[in-house]
């Protein structure tokens, strides 16, 4: 029995049940019956749902009303038996069930290869790297110590998984908190565009989400939670930064360079290093002439200025893009005007649970219910994940590769201009403004968060003039306008290409990382490990970034079972360090660049966070999901030179 499955506590009287399951999801609540009841009947006509479409959760299952009754009422008396101790629970099912009932449950076939990353993300069988292969810990463990960098989710990953292995760690935080990237975007309608349930680690799943796409500080509370569940907070180093690492080759460690909040300096030595400073850590400021002359307020989305009061003000949102998404119709009741400088419009999908709050009935159901938020998630997981990635491949024989890059991309293209239109209704004005140019996800698509509601408001413009720069009171644009603002908010992004920059990375050679890399041409095998810097480990790193949809947690979890099982066979076969092949890696980017050359980031004319500057793809992951768990899965070490 898995102890999450156990953790679960089934207290709601029969009243509260009979409620909540008037809230339930069917398709959901289909595979909890079949399951505890151990009867297939449940998942086999006339209770098999419909398909699972696009980003709804299809509720129903577009069963007749009777039918729908029918299982409520057979829940309900499964559910008071498991209550009342009538009924024992049963184990979680095994990989290749859990792809069968789900296949049934989404109305369509899941390939075999997802059974056990499957199981693994409803926390039916734990990830690989959280045990010994004897089942002991080694005494030669105890040489082995970790610096991590960042107490953002993938530092909390990392801390959570060494600490299982009882692999002693110190965690170094520039901030003095708890969060990385959910800390820091602390600005007015941040949230997350992943569904909350999802967003969340296989080993410590919340199952009382308030929000099915949960705003900052629900998602902030629940890492800084783990953080605190795990013991890691008492490990770590707040308001100290790593300024530069050097790699000993005779002492077999890394000299971690560090400041600390009040000036003074310090060495750590370590023999292992794992980066998990993220992608989105080091803002990205635009350099336009006049900024030091504008007299306002004027700061970036990741560096909100909280003292700064909007009300009655002329607020100036510079950026288009996913933040300014969120803080435009969540700042528009409150300022005067809000003024949208878009350098480029963006694909918006419709989203029926992404303004919604849970009702009270399904948290019931997710938080009590044995197996329901388990079920719910993976249902979610196939839905958001890898099903998106076929579409996004260029084909060489679409006639329209000025609007799409294949035929299946096309209907995204037509079914998201429908949405737009219907939006819009008469404000057809802004039609050439917001509709953009380019294929369907070759940007990141972002969820409707009421924006074309928003842009509609009398009280808010859109503006599509290039800025030139500002003056004291204006934001000026290439058309010669002056716009008039009190406060500007640069919504402008990150430095993605500047990975673990500014650190000063020394290796074996002496040649520092930024060196080898170049100023944003970084590259890691399977986004982990570099050649010539031994023992040093990266989460988050290139090629990990999800441009086709998912959980970032996901593949952060994948690259930490990576690491966790490299520093297992270090420990168990006494080996001091662990350096990727030069070759081995070599032939990594030459299999990833040759798959991105496929598609739709690197399409003639796309623009991206993904892509350096000389337009080579370096975020973005060109695999689905299942291929990086794959890919992540089982270290071998004919990969590495090891000693």
């Amino acid at each position: 029995m898995n102890l999450e499955q156990l953790s679960v506590t089934l207290s709601a009287d029969d009243a509260q049940l009979q409620t909540a399951l008037t809230q339930a999801n069917l398709p959901t609540l289909l595979l909890v019956l079949a399951h505890v009841t151990r009867d297939p009947k449940w998942l086999e006509e006339p209770y098999r749902p419909t398909r699972t479409l696009a980003l709804h959760d299809n509720d129903t299952g577009g069963l007749p009303d009777n039918v729908q009754q029918e299982i409520r009422a057979a829940a309900f008396d499964t559910l008071r038996a498991l209550r009342d101790g009538n009924l024992e629970l049963p184990a979680p099912p095994q990989d290749d069930d859990v792809i069968k009932m789900l296949s049934i449950s989404l109305g369509e076939s899941i390939p075999p290869e997802y059974a056990t990353t499957m199981a693994e993300e409803a926390g039916f069988r734990p990830r690989g790297g959280t045990a010994w292969s004897s089942g002991t810990r080694p005494a030669s463990a105890d040489k082995l110590n970790a610096v991590i960098i960042g107490a953002g989710p993938s530092g909390i990953a990392a801390a959570a998984t060494l600490a299982k292995l009882g692999i002693r760690y110190t965690i170094v935080e520039k901030s003095d908190a708890v969060g990385g990237v959910w800390r820091d975007n602390d600005y007015p309608g941040a949230g997350v565009d992943t569904p909350t349930h999802m967003y969340s680690f296989s080993f410590a799943p919340r199952r009382g989400w308030t929000r099915y796409y949960a705003k900052q500080p629900e998602i902030l509370d629940y890492i800084q939670q783990t953080a605190r569940d795990f013991g890691v907070v008492q490990n770590i180093r707040f308001r100290t930064e790593v300024t530069k690492m050097a790699w000993d080759e005779e002492a077999q460690l890394w000299h971690v360079s560090i400041l600390e909040g009040d000036g003074s300096h310090e060495v750590l030595d370590a023999p292992i290093v794992i980066s998990c400073v993220g992608q989105l850590s080091r803002p990205s400021t635009p350099s336009l002439p006049g900024m030091g002359l504008f007299e306002g307020p004027m700061f970036h989305s990741a560096r909100w200025d909280h003292e700064v009061d909007l009300t009655g003000k002329r607020v100036a949102v510079i950026g288009a893009g996913a933040t300014a998404m969120q803080i435009v119709p969540a700042i528009a009741d409150t300022a005067e005007k809000v003024l949208v400088f878009q350098r480029s419009p963006q694909w918006i999908a419709p989203n029926p649970n992404y303004l919604r709050d849970v009702p009270d009935g399904t948290r019931l159901l997710m938080e009590q219910v044995p197996y329901y938020a388990d079920f719910y998630r993976l249902r979610l997981n196939w839905q958001f994940q890898d099903k998106l990635l076929a579409s996004l491949y260029r084909d060489p024989e679409w006639p329209h590769p000025e609007r799409s890059v294949s035929a299946a991309n096309d209907k995204h293209r037509i079914f998201f201009t429908k949405y737009l239109d219907e939006q819009l209704g008469d404000r057809t004005d802004l039609r050439e403004k917001v509709l953009p140019d380019y294929p369907p996800y070759g940007k990141r698509i972002l969820m409707d968060n009421n924006w074309f509601k928003t842009i509609k408001r009398d009280d808010v413009e859109l503006i599509t003039d290039a800025i030139a720069g500002f003056d004291e009171h204006h934001v000026l644009t290439a058309d010669g306008a002056a716009h008039e603002a009190d406060i500007v908010v640069l919504a402008t992004g990150f430095q993605t290409s500047r990975m673990l920059w500014p650190m000063d990375i020394c290796g074996r050679s002496g040649v520092s990382l930024h060196e080898q890399w170049g100023d944003d041409d970084a590259s890691a095998y399977v986004g982990v490990s570099v050649p010539n810097f031994p023992n040093l480990f990266i989460v988050g790193g290139p090629h990990t970034a999800l441009g086709h949809g998912g959980s970032a947690i996901y593949s952060t979890e994948c690259s930490v079972s990576y690491i966790s099982q490299l520093l297992i066979q270090m420990v168990e076969r006494g080996l001091n360090c662990v350096e990727v092949k030069p070759d081995v890696a070599e032939e990594f980017n030459k299999r990833i660049d040759a798959e991105h050359e496929r598609l739709i980031w690197t399409h003639p004319g796309m623009t991206n966070w993904y892509s350096n500057a000389a337009g080579r793809v370096v975020a973005a992951m060109p695999w689905r999901n299942v291929d990086y768990w794959t890919l992540t899965r089982t270290p071998d070490l004919e990969d590495y030179i090891a000693k």
